[in-house]
């Protein structure tokens, strides 16, 4: 930065008419500036790196209950909207009752007269007092022949009808994809109720990359439309199959305290695993030459071309080590060059920033 604010005062003195050989005075002092090598550094330590893989996955609800009406009949109550939180149990909505309803009566009616034949059977089978205890297998085939069991059956079978006119939230969550309307048959589902308690994150990573995802391992979730929010989870599987693109399906879990997370979000993930004592450096240290990775260490005044590997990387930085291919070695109190190293080359004259 100060090699650019004395440049530009020299340009402005050029500006202000000065004498030909007091011009070429000055463009001799800029082009001795511009010529400089002023550069940013950094002591290289070991310390903890949190490498990182990011990828791009989806939120999925981990109960999600789609709800169909046991019939078909019009809808007479509904008692919810879309993006409305429900407990379990809830009265959702009801459909026609009037049919189900005729149906119990005539189930009950049929059942009072199967009483009658039922006690007209027992006695002609010697049993008048209905005190007396009745042999349990007599009871029964009484029960069957006098079609008592059958109306027992039919009324049960009424009561349930006439229940399933009643639409119930099987769990508490918030309700999705309901365009059912009053006074009109239910030919679909009639709505899907989401658990927004949590949510799995389903992603993929690259074969190369399965070494650093784990079970149990943090990882980081932004959906794409605000990258602002930022909640933590951790991986609860690893599906141990390679699909035909190299591709590792890996799922992880978040709570969803967030109400603006919602099922189906876009999301970004980032994967989080701490490494131990690495060399760290920001990515702006690292340049490639000659398909290699290098960084420019200073010695005395001078930069100095090491080639390096890249162990491993997160968003800002690298962790890196010595160049196993070409035999280089960094070690801890090197002096590496952080900015300024674009234009480098080996022993180049350099300028620390102050």
């Amino acid at each position: 930065m100060k090699k650019y604010v004395i440049i530009l005062f020299c340009v402005a003195l050029i500006s202000c008419g000065k004498s030909d050989e007091k011009n070429r005075e000055i463009q001799k002092a800029i082009d001795n500036l511009a010529s400089e090598n002023y550069v940013d550094t950094m002591v290289l330590t070991l310390r903890d790196f949190d490498n990182q893989i990011i990828c791009n996955g989806k939120l999925k609800s981990i109960v999600k209950s789609e709800l169909y009406p046991r019939h078909t009949d019009a809808c007479t109550i509904i008692n919810v909207r879309n993006g409305q939180y429900v407990e379990k149990g809830t009265l959702l909505a009801v459909t026609d009752e009037t049919n189900y309803k005729r149906e119990l009566e005539r189930a009950e009616h049929d059942l009072e007269k199967t009483k009658i034949d039922l006690a007209d059977k027992l006695i002609s089978l010697g049993y008048y007092d209905e005190n007396k205890e009745i042999p349990q297998e007599i009871r029964q085939r009484a029960e069957i022949m006098s079609g008592y069991y059958a109306a027992k059956y039919a009324l049960e079978t009424a009561k349930i009808n006439l229940a399933d006119c009643q639409i119930l939230a099987p769990i508490s969550g918030v309700v999705a994809n309901m365009e059912a309307s009053l006074y009109q048959r239910i030919d679909q589902s009639f709505c899907t109720i989401i658990d927004n308690s949590s949510y799995n994150v389903e992603f993929s990573v690259l074969e190369a990359e399965l070494a650093s995802i784990s079970k149990g391992q943090e990882v980081i979730v932004s959906p794409f439309i605000d990258n602002t929010i930022s909640i933590k989870g951790s991986i609860v599987a690893v599906n141990p199959t390679v699909n035909e693109k190299g591709l590792i399906k890996v799922i992880a879990q978040i709570p969803g305290a967030d109400k603006r997370l919602i099922d189906g979000m876009n999301v970004q993930i980032v994967c989080q695993k701490r490494v131990p004592k690495m060399f760290v450096v920001p990515k702006e240290a690292v340049v490639e030459r000659d398909g290699y990775h290098v960084v420019f260490l200073l010695d005395g005044n001078r930069s100095r071309w090491t080639y390096v590997d890249i162990m491993h990387s997160n968003i800002n930085s690298y962790a890196i080590t010595g160049c196993a291919k070409k035999e280089t070695k960094i070690k801890e109190g090197d002096v590496v060059i952080t900015s300024g190293n674009l234009n480098l080359a080996d022993d180049t004259e350099v300028i620390v920033n102050k």
